[in-house]
């Protein structure tokens, strides 16, 4: 899809200043940082470039900023397992390795720029230094959750034409058990400290590999990464983002969801499949040259992240308010920050009331940011901006939000209607690319002159949104996108189900679960149900990944349908949240 940008949509973004300020003793380095080098096209004087590589353009120059001494010496790049091991590198160690990784990506597996490789890694070291060597080879990644199942990862093989994947041990044997049935698939690399037959060891080939390796040229507007979300109907659909929309945007706008500087520290424990960690862990603080921290996390445990951020110096934490949920049932008077001043969370709407209990525990706001992989961040409480509980913030710079009605017409404030973005005569950067493959659905996204989010939402006289709900079945829960149609697909595979329909339930900690509706056949009807809930349960997890699993289980002798025999989930959900 063509990249089009108008310099005069930049105009309402660079009316606001970057202060001028210092940070943990070090100034803003504002007259030399990668940020400051775009200001001339944030300014509208310079079209955006026609050529771009993260890599290059970025983490490269930052690597000179940081070997001439302009930039503070903290890491880029500081993990830990929580078990004693950590990992800290430079912007030069970055560079220095991923080009190591570039080459075993290149003349070892033989991909080519273009090509794409499927990478399921858990929040490790290898997910940073194989998402920078893509970029520098010019190969299109494809992340993926550590909890996809086998069929999961046939999908996705088979959908994108994958000729690589990258794993570790946990998902090998599922991998194995469908790589027969994935005719693009020619290389398979997985990181761990053994060997397993048919399989090459990244780590054994990149520690052994030159750093000598060209970065490729690349277009902004490149694929450069490939998104598996979630859909109403139908499988997920793979939502492409480009070198412009997820490498150069943030040198235009997002100072104003973040704001750091190349002194701060930030943690976001998103999962390594969600594009919430490609923007909260990979380009958006890496534009401001600040450090990544990472904490490996096999679980989202309240000690585990309440102590790290007693003994680390972490500035900015960004989590999903099952997180904070989470957070605040602890005695927080327990626990001593080190060095935390800003809190995000995003994914789904956080309660009012979880926000009002961080602040009087830690003295704290939580800022809310909204998006979706289609878009990245296009709503956001930003510093300084007033708070409003229960509001995602206004619209990001370089996004024209508004609220439109089912003909895409403009609403005023205090109508509700459905999220939508401008898309029209002008694409922002920062939208996704295109569905791939499907052009219906990419089609479909847009309506009038906008993209439309399929969430419904309310807009005040001050530009503040509220979000009201989902237009469609989609299911947010803990962060998580999930499908009806994956979870119904699943059950219906069990002999006991005749018939079901899955919603939306609320609850306490994850804002909604998934709830089945399930008609039983005639030959289980006297079972027990107790036991039969149960049996279900673990029948979707071992079938789909294991989050997506009813967590409510209803048994009903016929579900509500339209006259020609849809179910109308719409009734079942507005049942379950008390709209009837």
């Amino acid at each position: 899809m063509k990249l089009l940008f108008k310099l005069h949509t930049l105009k309402c973004l660079w009316s606001l200043k970057p202060l001028n300020r210092t940070v943990h003793g070090h100034p803003r380095l504002f007259a030399s940082d990668v940020y400051s080098q775009y200001e001339s096209v944030r300014q509208g004087k310079q079209q955006i470039p026609k050529y771009f590589n993260f890599a290059s353009d970025v983490l490269d120059k930052w690597s000179e900023i940081e070997k001439a001494g302009k930039r503070p010496s903290n890491p880029a790049f500081w993990w830990v397992n929580g078990k004693g091991e950590e990992v800290t590198w430079s912007f030069e160690e970055l560079g220095f390795l991923s080009r190591k990784v570039a080459n075993v990506l290149t003349k070892v597996c033989g991909l080519q720029k273009g090509d794409r490789i499927v990478v399921i890694l858990p929040r490790i070291p290898e997910w940073w230094l194989v998402n920078v060597a893509c970029m520098r080879a010019g190969i299109v990644l494809i992340p993926g959750i550590s909890q996809l199942s086998a069929k999961d990862i046939l999908y996705r093989l088979q959908a994108s034409k994958a000729t690589g994947i990258i794993t570790d041990d946990t998902l090998a044997p599922a991998v194995d058990s469908v790589a027969s049935e994935c005719q693009f698939l020619k290389t398979k690399l997985i990181v761990s400290k053994g060997s397993r037959e048919g399989w090459l060891n990244f780590t054994d080939l990149y520690k052994n590999q030159s750093d000598d390796h060209s970065c490729v040229k690349t277009r902004i507007q490149d694929s450069m990464c490939i998104f598996f979300t979630s859909g109403t109907t139908g499988s997920p659909k793979m939502t492409e983002h480009s070198q412009g929309s997820l490498g150069f945007r943030p040198l235009l706008s997002e100072r104003y969801w973040l704001d750091l500087t190349p002194s701060d520290v930030i943690w976001s424990t998103a999962d390594t499949g969600w594009i919430l960690a490609s923007l909260a862990s990979f380009f958006d603080p890496w534009v401001f040259g600040s450090c990544i921290f990472i904490h490996k996390l096999p679980q989202i445990e309240s000690a585990a992240i309440l102590n790290t951020l007693c003994r680390f110096p972490i500035d900015v934490l960004v989590g999903a308010p099952t997180l904070f949920r989470m957070l605040v049932q602890n005695d927080l008077s327990n626990y001593k920050f080190m060095n935390l001043k800003h809190c995000m969370s995003g994914g789904e709407p956080l309660n009012p009331e979880v926000m009002e209990q961080w602040k009087s525990k830690t003295g704290l706001d939580i800022h809310e940011v909204y998006g979706q992989t289609e878009t990245g961040i296009i709503c956001s409480v930003f510093k300084g901006m007033k708070i409003k509980p229960g509001s995602m913030g206004k619209a990001a710079p370089l996004f024209d939000v508004k609220i439109v009605d089912k003909n895409a017409n403009v609403l005023p404030p205090g109508q509700q209607g459905e999220i939508a973005v401008r898309s029209k005569p002008i694409r922002p950067l920062g939208l996704f690319s295109e569905y791939v493959d499907n052009p219906k659905k990419t089609a479909e996204s847009e309506r009038g002159d906008f993209y439309v989010t399929g969430d419904r939402g309310i807009m005040d006289e001050d530009g503040y949104f509220r979000f009201i709900g989902r237009d469609d079945d989609i299911i947010i829960s803990s962060g998580y996108r999930i499908g009806p149609f994956e979870v119904e697909s699943a059950l219906m595979e069990h002999p006991a189900v005749a018939e079901t329909a899955v919603v939306s339930s609320p609850d306490p900690l994850r804002g909604e679960v998934v709830k089945a509706f399930v008609v039983l056949s005639p030959t289980f009807s006297s079972t027990d149900l107790e036991s039969l809930t149960c049996d279900l349960q673990e029948h979707v997890k071992k079938t789909t990944a294991p989050y997506k699993y009813p967590r409510k289980v209803e048994f009903v002798q016929e579900l509500p349908k339209t006259v020609t025999g849809k179910i109308k989930r719409n009734e079942l959900r507005n049942k379950e949240w008390g709209r009837m």
